[in-house]
């Protein structure tokens, strides 16, 4: 394995992760929620009252975000090295899995071992370790 180092960006990611920390501090302190996305997109399913627009609100905000930043930020190319068949399988995997392990990489992976919850910090190891093997399946095993 090598690694690209001019597309290694170690500042972009360490202010992407800390908006992405500091989005979810701000939405446990203003909301009182978890932002696990899991969770709220699965809340729109059956919801409660006075649930659904802050629901979508935040689902909304998942999609324009990305397009905002395209058109207003430095253009980026955006290459998919998989089929759409491939990208659909494994967009159900991911919430089959998510449904399973009672939430996401963004609730438990973020928020979860924020708060230090043993049950956040198992459920994240166990998302990793299957990246992991799915990524050396997919890409070592299987070409």
């Amino acid at each position: 394995m090598t690694i690209d180092w001019s597309a290694f960006t170690p500042a972009t990611a360490l202010i992407g992760g800390a908006l992405i920390g500091l989005a979810a501090v701000l939405f446990a302190a203003t909301a009182g929620r978890i932002a696990g996305i899991s969770g709220i997109v699965g809340g729109m399913v059956r919801p409660h009252r006075g649930d659904v627009g802050w629901r979508a609100a935040f689902v909304l905000g998942l999609f324009l975000a990305p397009l905002l930043y395209r058109t207003l930020g430095p253009g980026f190319p955006v290459e998919i090295d998989a089929s759409t068949a491939s990208v659909v399988a494994g967009g159900l995997l991911v919430g089959f899995g998510s449904r399973l392990g009672s939430g996401c990489t963004s609730g438990h992976g973020v928020c979860g071992l924020a708060r230090r919850s043993p049950r956040s910090l198992a459920a994240t190891l166990a998302f990793m370790a299957a990246g992991f093997a799915t990524v050396f399946l997919v890409r070592h095993l299987l070409r």
